[in-house]
């Protein structure tokens, strides 16, 4: 087992900060183990002048863009948040406007795929907003903001068309349950 390549994995996936316990449970390894791998990981990426960093908080870790590289990424990011919204992100925001609120994990089970980029782009836009989840201190919910609803000109998230119908969509159901379980099993 590559511990490094595992780690690097799973905070790329992640695209958030992830603690150090929740690490250590989903590679079934050792505390100590795991911060050595993620010092290794630290020192290639700083020492190989690599794009990608992993900074540190108390007890969590995140992947992180290099420093050097704000201005092009940056860049990316502007144009992203100026263009009109695409197909995925689109996609992305009437799940948290129907579904909401909704963790990351509910709408990549949706969709099939990662998200983080277009929550991320969706959140600094205005249309979304992050809240703590009851269910799970170390976790997120995504759900609409009132910007989103201005931006619509309705006065409640009923008001959205098809609201009852899609709101209660039991095939979407059976998802956010299945989330709901993992959470409060973990």
């Amino acid at each position: 087992m590559n511990l490094k390549s595992i780690i690097e994995s799973i905070l790329f996936v992640s695209g958030e900060p992830l603690a150090i316990s929740k690490i250590c449970k989903i590679t079934k390894q050792e505390k100590e183990e795991v911060e050595r791998a993620l010092g290794e990981l630290a020192k290639e990426y700083s020492e190989g002048k690599k794009g990608i960093g992993i900074i540190r908080k108390e007890e969590s870790v995140q992947m992180v863009s290099n420093p050097e590289n704000s201005e092009f990424v940056g860049g990316l990011v502007k144009s992203e948040l100026q263009e009109s919204l695409g197909k995925a992100s689109l996609e992305v925001l009437s799940i948290v406007a129907y579904r909401g609120p909704i963790a990351r994990f509910g709408i990549e089970e949706i969709r099939g795929v990662n998200s983080s980029f277009i929550l991320r782009n969706l959140l600094l836009r205005g249309l979304v907003e992050r809240v703590n989840n009851p269910r799970d201190s170390r976790g997120y919910l995504y759900k609409i903001s009132f910007d989103f609803m201005k931006k619509l000109g309705i006065e409640d998230i009923s008001g959205l068309p098809d609201f009852e119908k899609l709101s209660k969509d039991e095939r979407v159901n059976s998802v956010i349950e299945s989330e709901n379980k993992e959470v409060t099993e973990n």
